[in-house]
């Protein structure tokens, strides 16, 4: 499942569906949430995948990468996602631009 961001940063590009963690919300919860709001999609966690931190002069960003399973709904944009869909492994890795994405995708799914 790939969205394709609405706003910047990284506008139009395609990326894992993702956001921020509401005060007193658990990391599966805000990621389920997450799904949902950016896709429609309600899901399970299957598993940790990755967690890595960025950090520039402005912010530092820990992100967390868990697999899920599908449970229901077809995919549609919503909050800041212009569009979602699922894809196969191949067309997802020549479809992000990002190399850290692609690494995220492989250890899901490689």
């Amino acid at each position: 499942m790939l969205i394709r961001r609405g706003r910047p940063p990284r506008q139009g590009e395609w990326s894992i569906p993702g956001g921020k963690i509401m005060r007193g919300e658990s990391l599966h919860a805000a990621a389920l949430r997450e799904l949902a709001e950016e896709t429609g999609v309600v899901a399970t966690i299957s598993h940790l995948v990755e967690v890595y931190e960025i950090i520039d002069s402005r912010f530092h960003y820990v992100l967390i990468d868990y697999a899920a399973d599908w449970i229901s709904g077809d995919p549609r944009p919503g909050d800041d996602a212009d569009e979602a869909r699922f894809f196969s492994l191949q067309d997802a890795l020549q479809t992000v631009a990002q190399p850290d994405l692609r690494d995220v995708l492989l250890k899901t799914f490689g």
